[in-house]
């Protein structure tokens, strides 16, 4: 009679699964805004699975999952029909397709279990990174440094590098409708694909959206403000975050 360990259980949890079930996704930008997304599973574990999204979400974002999950790869809830967990985005990559075809983002999430931490609910918008993985199988998450080193890790899994590069936006100021109020010409003093900071005479409230628009790039992306800083030469800068889509830094990298 043949006897299975406990390390050839444990791996078995580990290995991620190519399994296409449906998976609800929700994802709040802060306490205002935010989306959900109905879409389908790649690939699953115990502790992460993997999906593709029609917007990209920045690594280190908390999202809500909703998945029927196979019983044995669930650490609770076992006897209801869908397993709702919390997840920490570890990747989010652009996928390639055809000039005609929407745009898709792989997105790799980590589990850390039933709840959110509860400086999540304080602000959802707050950043993470995970220090350990749990007995149960849970990753244990931290609050991340605004500039955390990502040398170790490899190149897809990093934050976006930021460009030192003056890229020409127009900037509108938005109302609770997503109305523009005001508009302005400016540059960008850095720029990645998930946010930049940008010369502006704004005075916007952090956590306030704006939307930028390249006619250079032809896009239009509406954005969230993470920081106002008056710099030494006097002249205010704007940190924002892109929400519904990369930065098409194609022609720039």
């Amino acid at each position: 009679m043949m006897t299975t360990s406990v390390s050839d259980l444990e791996n078995r949890r580990i290995q991620r699964i190519p399994m296409s079930l449906p998976i609800k996704v929700e994802v709040k930008i802060d306490r205002k805004m935010g989306f959900d997304e109905i879409t389908r599973l790649k690939d699953v574990s115990a502790f992460g699975t993997g999906f593709l999204l029609s917007r990209p979400v920045k690594r280190g974002r908390l999202l809500h999952l909703t998945i029927p999950m196979p019983r044995k790869l669930r650490t609770f809830d076992f006897a209801e029909p869908q397993y709702r967990i919390w997840g920490i985005v570890r990747r989010c990559i652009k996928i390639k397709s055809a000039n005609s075809e929407p745009e898709k983002y792989s997105i790799g999430v980590g589990f850390i279990g039933r709840t959110p931490p509860e400086s999540y609910n304080d602000n959802p918008s707050k950043i993470y990174d995970i220090s350990h993985r749990e007995e149960k199988g849970f990753w244990n998450i931290f609050e991340s440094d605004c500039k955390p080193d990502e040398s170790h890790l490899p190149k897809d899994a990093r934050r976006h590098t930021r460009f030192k590069i003056p890229a020409s936006l127009l900037v509108e100021t938005l109302d609770d409708n997503g109305n523009t109020i005001s508009s302005e010409q400016t540059v960008t003093e850095n720029i990645s694909l998930s946010g930049a900071a940008i010369f502006s005479s704004f005075n916007p409230q952090i956590g306030s959206f704006v939307r930028i628009k390249s006619q250079q790039f032809n896009v239009s992306i509406i954005s969230i403000v993470r920081g106002v800083r008056l710099a030494n030469d006097g002249i205010k800068r704007l940190h924002i975050e892109f929400i519904d889509r990369f930065f098409p830094l194609e022609g720039i990298e």
